[in-house]
C-alpha cells in the first residue's frame, strides 16, 4: 500500500456556488505582516542576524554577529511604515487581518493598540519570525503554546487564525491539534477557503499569496516599481471579478509587510488599487477570520469515507464489483499509489483502469468474457451482481417482451461467437432503444478496429517520399500492393545516402558492460521508424512487436 498525501484535485470542476454577503462577485482581503522586532536576531537570542525580505538583495546570516543595517530595515516598518499603512487603511475605512509576530507585538505595545482602535483582527504568526523547517516538532509544539499564551496577555484575546509563513512540514498539523483556530493560512493552493481532514477532525484552510504580495519587492523575480505591483494587483482583481460576475466568486488575499510596501514610493500602489477596487459595485472588503465564519455557516465540511483511507478488506468489499466478477483488480488497485486524487469517481476510475490495462491480452479478455450479458431473464439474475442488476433494471431491461428478450437472447449469443465475450454498454442513462440499436450497430463490426476500414496499413516518411528511390514515387499503386504477400510486413530502406550508412555504422560500434562490440544492430539493418513499410491488416500486431523491438534496442544501446 502506498499513499500519497497531497491532495492535486481540490474543487476541479465542482467549484462550490459561493454567495458572499451581499452577493458580493469578489472577496477583498488585506494582511500586513507585522514582523519588526520579531526577527531573527542575536538581541532576541537566535544565532545569526536576519536575512529574509529585506532592501538587501542577497542577504546572508551573520553568525554570531549582529546586523545593523539589517535591524534598521526592519526597525522602519515599525517607525514608519506600519504608520503608514494605518492612515491609509483607516481614512479608505478598509478592514484588515494583521499577521502578528507574537514577540514583534510584544515589543510594540502602541501599534498594537492602534491596531485595536481600528477593530483589525489579530491573528497570529508565530512567537519568532524565523526558519521552521528544521525544528523537531516538540520544539515548535511548544513555541505555539508560547505564541498563544503571549498573545492573549497582549492583545487580550486568543487568536482564531494563524500563519507561520517560514513553517515547516509538521506546522499545520500542530496548529490544529493545538485547537482553537478557525483557519490556518499556511497555504497558497486555491482561491477559495477548503477544508481539511487532519487526524480525524475537519480543519479550515484559508488560502494565502505570495504573488499579490509586497514581498517581491525584495526577491530578484519581482517588483521595482509601484505601478508594476498595481499593474499585478489591478489585472489579479479583475480577472476574479470577471469570475465572480460568471456565477464563480472568489477570493483575492493581499500581502503586505511594513518595511516593504510602507516606503512612501510603494505605498500608492495599494491606494490606487483600493481606489480601482471600490469602483466596481459587489465587492466584499472582508477580515480574513469573517470569510472564516463565512465559510463555516454556508459551507461546513462534507465528511465521507475515502477510499485512500479504507482498509483494504473494505475497499474490495465497496469496489470489488466495478469490474464484474474480477474483485482481483480492486485488491491490485488498492495496493497501488492512492490518495485524495482518488477519492474521486474519476480518480477510482483512472486508477482501476490502470491495473486492468497492466494486465496482458488473455487476462483482460477473462475479464471481459466475465461481464454479464444483457436483458437477462428473471429465472437467470444469478449470472448478475446486484449492481449490474440495478443498472439494467434501470434502462428497462429487466421487463421485457417475449419477442424483446428473443431478440436480445439472439444478438447476444451472435456477438460472443464472433467476439469472445460479451457485448459491454454503460446502460445508465440509456433507454431500452438506445441500448439495442448501439447493439446492432457493434454486431456489425471487425474484431479488430480498423478505422481506416482498409487491408492494408503502409507508412512513408515525408523526406524519404520525396527523396527517396524512384521505385516507390507511384506509391500507393493498387497493383503494387496487391501483389504483395499478405503474411509479410514489407520494409524500405531508412536512406542509401552513404554518409546516413557510415553514422549509423559509427552508432553501432559500441561496446556493452562486458566490453564486447555490440552487433546486435548491423549498420545496415531496417531502422523503421524513419522510412517506409507497408502490410496487411492481419500482420499490424507483428508490426507493432518489432517497432517495439527496435525501439528497446535504441534505448538498451542508447541510441536516442
Amino acid at each position: 500500500m502506498d499513499r500519497y498525501e497531497r491532495d492535486m484535485i481540490g474543487y476541479g470542476q465542482n467549484i462550490p456556488k459561493v454567495k458572499w454577503p451581499n452577493n458580493a462577485k469578489i472577496a477583498v482581503q488585506f494582511v500586513i505582516n507585522y514582523e519588526e522586532g520579531g526577527e531573527n536576531c542575536i538581541l532576541h537570542g537566535d544565532d545569526a542576524s536576519e536575512a529574509f525580505l529585506s532592501e538587501i538583495i542577497g542577504a546572508f546570516p551573520w553568525p554570531g554577529q549582529r546586523h545593523w543595517n539589517m535591524e534598521s530595515i526592519y526597525e522602519y516598518g515599525a517607525r514608519s511604515g506600519f504608520w503608514r499603512l494605518h492612515r491609509l487603511f483607516t481614512k479608505m475605512q478598509i478592514p484588515v487581518t494583521v499577521y502578528g509576530v507574537t514577540s514583534a507585538l510584544a515589543r510594540s505595545p502602541e501599534q498594537v493598540e492602534a491596531m485595536q482602535d481600528a477593530d483589525w483582527e489579530i491573528a497570529s504568526h508565530g512567537l519568532k519570525w524565523i526558519e521552521h523547517k528544521d525544528m523537531p516538532a516538540e520544539v515548535e509544539r511548544a513555541q505555539i503554546q508560547e505564541a498563544i499564551r503571549l498573545h492573549q496577555r497582549i492583545t487580550g484575546q486568543r487568536p482564531y487564525g494563524w500563519y507561520t509563513g517560514r513553517c515547516s512540514a509538521n506546522t499545520v498539523r500542530l496548529v490544529s491539534n493545538e485547537g482553537g483556530f478557525d483557519y490556518i493560512s499556511d497555504s497558497y493552493a486555491d482561491d477559495l477557503p477548503y477544508w481539511i481532514d487532519i487526524d480525524g477532525h475537519d480543519q479550515l484552510i484559508i488560502p494565502y499569496t505570495l504573488d499579490t504580495n509586497d514581498m517581491r519587492f525584495a526577491t530578484a523575480q519581482g517588483f521595482s516599481t509601484s505601478g508594476q505591483f498595481f499593474d499585478y494587483l489591478r489585472d489579479t482583481f479583475d480577472t476574479l471579478y470577471s469570475e465572480g460576475v460568471e456565477g464563480c466568486p472568489k477570493m483575492m488575499s493581499i500581502g503586505l509587510h511594513c518595511r516593504l510596501i510602507g516606503r512612501p514610493g510603494r505605498i500608492t500602489a495599494i491606494k490606487r488599487f483600493i481606489e480601482h477596487t471600490t469602483s466596481f459595485k459587489d465587492v466584499w472588503f472582508a477580515k480574513r477570520i469573517e470569510i472564516a465564519q463565512h465559510w463555516q455557516r454556508h459551507h461546513p465540511p462534507k465528511r465521507f469515507e475515502k477510499p485512500s483511507k479504507m482498509v483494504q478488506q473494505k475497499f474490495v468489499e465497496t469496489f470489488g464489483g466495478i469490474f464484474e466478477k474480477s474483485p482481483w483488480i480492486a485488491e491490485k488497485t488498492w495496493d497501488t499509489e492512492l490518495g485524495p486524487a482518488h477519492d474521486t469517481v474519476q480518480g477510482l476510475h483512472s486508477a482501476f483502469c490502470r491495473i486492468f490495462r497492466a494486465e496482458e491480452k488473455e487476462i483482460r479478455l477473462e475479464v471481459l468474457k466475465a461481464h454479464p450479458e444483457l436483458a437477462v431473464q428473471v429465472c437467470k439474475t444469478e449470472q448478475l451482481t446486484k449492481e449490474s442488476q440495478n443498472e439494467q433494471a434501470s434502462a428497462g431491461l429487466d421487463n421485457l417482451t417475449s419477442e424483446e428478450y428473443e431478440q436480445f437472447n439472439e444478438l447476444n449469443r451472435s456477438y460472443r461467437e464472433k467476439y469472445g465475450f460479451p457485448f459491454i454498454i454503460a446502460v445508465k442513462n440509456r433507454s431500452k432503444s438506445e441500448i439495442l440499436d448501439k447493439f446492432i450497430s457493434r454486431v456489425k463490426n471487425t474484431k479488430e478496429i480498423n478505422p481506416f476500414n482498409t487491408e492494408w496499413f503502409g507508412w512513408c516518411d515525408i523526406g524519404y517520399f520525396r527523396n527517396g528511390p524512384d521505385e516507390i514515387k507511384d506509391w500507393p499503386s493498387q497493383a503494387k500492393i496487391q501483389s504483395l504477400d499478405k503474411n509479410k510486413i514489407h520494409y524500405a530502406n531508412v536512406n542509401r545516402n552513404p554518409n546516413y550508412i557510415l553514422y549509423l555504422s559509427k552508432l553501432t560500434k559500441m561496446r556493452d558492460n562486458n566490453n564486447m562490440l555490440v552487433t546486435e544492430i548491423p549498420s545496415n539493418n531496417v531502422f523503421i521508424a524513419g522510412g517506409f513499410f507497408i502490410c496487411h491488416t492481419s500482420k499490424i500486431d507483428l508490426w507493432f512487436k518489432t517497432y517495439d523491438d527496435m525501439l528497446q534496442k535504441y534505448f538498451n544501446y542508447k541510441l536516442l
